[in-house]
């Protein structure tokens, strides 16, 4: 089955429609818990859950234990959820006991329980490994992610049920500077209200002032450099970043980000004015002008191969024991 986002699958779930088997992939514990919640919500009555949804661990538990599970019948329910954590280990398991592990659920997923929705939660797979390619062709991936419009109105619920109000420009700014993920999105949402204590709306003054300011690189400042062929800047750059605790997965998914909105910029008129582009891509204006100003610095195909080493880093990342400083490093040189 084909990957989607936290977003098609509450539209799936919406529909109606069956899940026999879910992968939820990724790190944000926002999104993960959103998308438990959902899954939950949509199958399992809320009288019943105390007997109709189980948590497991791929670890602690058999995979002969688990499809035991899944293929018994739910108490007091028509379906029943099982959440299984840390799928991922099966990667780390000797070769021999990967092929069980693989035999016992591919017989699973070939005739899944009709009455069971099967979760395997993993911060991320190697798709290079037989594992990840039996849930690629037999599960529905989902990648906890969202795109930057769905990160912005996100923002936008959460300081509503913060009891906080916050201006149009500090709400994009504030989803540029954490990469539109839901959990920091939250954290410093959190932290905003608390600085505000009521004081009116949060401006894009308070933004700077308490994220900006804690944090003196961000990831979407590096597209600039990279634009303009400074590779050394961007390579110290990438330095500081890492010495501030930044996740190498991070930094990519931002880079890619970035890369996709001067894609998307370079379609645009470069006379327009910065408050217009950012209407068009859905940021702040100062970010809209520096991508307005850089996609027009970059041939659209040396755009288009930056996404491509990107995604490839991307995967890379995800695969067994990579080098993360060597592998990024060298995507600055690539890009």
């Amino acid at each position: 089955m084909p990957k989607g986002s936290a977003e098609k699958l509450f539209d799936q779930l919406a529909k109606g429609k069956p899940v026999p088997a879910v992968v939820l992939q990724g790190t944000d514990s926002y999104l993960l818990e959103m998308c438990r919640k959902k899954i939950v919500d949509a199958f399992v009555p809320d009288g019943a859950r105390d007997w109709a949804v189980a948590k497991m661990s791929a670890r602690e538990s058999g995979w002969d234990e688990i499809v035991a599970r899944a293929q018994m019948l739910p108490m007091l329910a028509p379906r029943q959820v099982v959440f299984v954590q840390d799928a991922a280990s099966v990667e780390r398991l000797g070769e021999k006991s990967r092929e069980e592990v693989i035999k016992i659920l591919g017989e699973y997923l070939s005739s899944p329980a009709p009455h069971t929705v099967l979760v395997l939660e993993a911060a991320s797979l190697d798709a290079r490994q037989k594992f990840a390619k039996l849930l690629a062709e037999e599960a529905l991936i989902v990648e906890l992610t969202i795109d930057p419009a769905s990160a912005v109105l996100l923002a936008q619920e959460m300081t509503t049920e913060a009891g906080v109000k916050i201006d149009r420009d500090a709400l994009a700014l504030l989803s540029e500077l954490v990469n539109g993920q839901p959990a920091r999105l939250r954290v410093e949402i959190e932290k905003l209200a608390a600085y505000a204590n009521g004081a009116g709306s949060i401006t894009v003054s308070d933004v700077e002032a308490l994220v900006v300011s804690e944090r003196k690189n961000t990831v979407w400042q590096m597209a600039d450099m990279l634009a303009g062929g400074r590779r050394g800047e961007a390579l110290a750059f990438l330095d500081n970043l890492l010495r501030e605790g930044e996740q190498p997965q991070m930094i990519v998914g931002a880079l890619a980000t970035s890369y996709r909105r001067l894609v998307e910029a370079r379609e645009l008129p470069v006379t327009m004015n910065k408050f217009q582009a950012a209407q068009r891509l859905h940021t702040w204006p100062d970010v809209a002008e520096a991508a307005l100003r850089n996609a027009h610095r970059m041939p659209k195909k040396r755009l288009l191969a930056g996404l491509v080493a990107l995604a490839d880093a991307d995967s890379r990342l995800k695969s067994s024991n990579p080098d993360p400083r060597a592998l990024l490093e060298f995507l600055i040189v690539r890009i």
